[in-house]
Parts: C-alpha cells; sequence; structure tokens
C-alpha cells in the first residue's frame, strides 16, 4: 500500500513540474533537459518503491501511473471544468500585429522561438499576423487573414 501512495504523489509532482516548466518547453526539449526527465524518472522510481526490485512492487508502481493517466483522460472527456488543468488553455501571442507581451512572458516564450516560427510559416511581418496562438501541444499557430493561401487559416472565433 505504501508503494501505491508514494506512486500517487509523485505522479502529482511530475504534473505539477511539466506544468511549471511550461508548453513550449515541452514540445521541443533539448538534449540536457530530455536527460534530466530520464534521471528524474529514474530517481522518483527509486523513491517510489523504495529500491524494491520485487515484481510486485513495480507492477504496483506502473499500475498507480497507468491508472491516473487513464483517469484523467476519462475526467478530461466527462468534465470539461478539468480540461484546462490537465491539458491547458491555448494562449493568445500576437493580436492585430502587436505582441501580448504579458502572455509571452507568463508561458516563456522567447522572442527567438517565436521568430523562428513565424519564419518556419513563411511569413515576413508581424503586421501580417491578425492572431497567433500558443496551442496546448507547445506548437505556435498563426492566422494571417488571407485564407488558406499562405498555409494559414483563418482565426477561430473562440479565442479572444
Amino acid at each position: 500500500m505504501e508503494v501505491v501512495v508514494r506512486a500517487l504523489v509523485f505522479a502529482v509532482f511530475l504534473f505539477v513540474v511539466t506544468r511549471v516548466v511550461g508548453r513550449a518547453t515541452l514540445s521541443e526539449l533539448t538534449a540536457f533537459e530530455l536527460i534530466m526527465y530520464v534521471v528524474m524518472g529514474d530517481l522518483i522510481q527509486q523513491a517510489v518503491t523504495q529500491q524494491d526490485y520485487s515484481v510486485t512492487g513495480g507492477i504496483l508502481a506502473i499500475s498507480v501511473f497507468a491508472l491516473l493517466t487513464i483517469a484523467a483522460g476519462y475526467a478530461v472527456r466527462r468534465w470539461r471544468q478539468v480540461r484546462p488543468t490537465l491539458h491547458g488553455v491555448p494562449y493568445v501571442l500576437i493580436r492585430g500585429g502587436e505582441l501580448v507581451a504579458e502572455t509571452m512572458r507568463m508561458e516563456r516564450v522567447s522572442m527567438d522561438d517565436l521568430l523562428i516560427a513565424v519564419r518556419q510559416q513563411g511569413i515576413l511581418r508581424f503586421s501580417d499576423i491578425d492572431l497567433a496562438v500558443l496551442e496546448t501541444n507547445g506548437r505556435i499557430s498563426f492566422f494571417t487573414g488571407k485564407g488558406t493561401s499562405d498555409g494559414a487559416a483563418a482565426p477561430p472565433d473562440q479565442l479572444g
């Protein structure tokens, strides 16, 4: 039973850590960050099982994480109120060609990262961008108001 409680505590801890790190960082991990996550996983495994190398301890720990994943998926589908907490919400980074600096600061999106994304979409000027949205998966969507002729769709109505 202690393994189950420890697994629950560390699952919540990992969720908080990944949310604090930010979605822009999680979308493309650097080599250092990837190594840190792998090492963190090993350290957590040791803390959860207290160096318990038994098959039962491992099955219990993995089962708790799997059940939490299934429960989170169910909760997101069942209750809309849970979705922003578990999956996040999209944030507007550029509106009407102007940067929303507070959102960029809050979501830890650097100007360099934003400029890379703009160039990858073939957009020449910020003034061409009606709306840029940091999606929940860490990608940035650009809406130029020119329809789909340059690859960007019309802006969604629900963002504001």
